[in-house]
């Protein structure tokens, strides 16, 4: 009978411990990475798996999160209560009239 290859061990538990420490009180991933000898791909994975990974928030030019042509088209069909057929031939608009619609939707009082 064929024995298992056992599969060797990328991260100790040891590692583990403190590269989990070292991230909750604000240690960079690039210092984990080097500190361990492993690229920052393969912490920010573990980091993920033990499920205390914050992913960065990107943000635009100007400084402001990102929002997705999607997410905008969504929140102007929440407003006007319309169906999801009516809000998906929205996200066919440019991103920067719909921004503003749901800028001047926002800021609108109520009939």
């Amino acid at each position: 009978m064929a024995e298992k290859a056992v599969k060797p061990v990328n991260y100790t538990v040891e590692q583990t411990a403190q590269m989990v420490s070292d991230y909750a009180s604000g240690v960079s991933v690039e210092a984990i990475a080097l500190a361990l000898g492993k690229t920052v791909r393969s912490v920010i994975a573990k980091l993920s798996r033990e499920r205390c990974y914050t992913a960065k928030v990107r943000t635009a030019k100007n400084g402001e999160p990102v929002v997705k042509k999607d997410g905008l088209a969504d929140a102007i069909g929440a407003v006007l209560l319309m169906t999801e057929a009516e809000v998906s031939s929205l996200t066919g608009a440019n991103k920067t009239a719909l921004a503003k619609i749901f800028k001047a939707l926002a800021n609108s009082k109520p009939l």
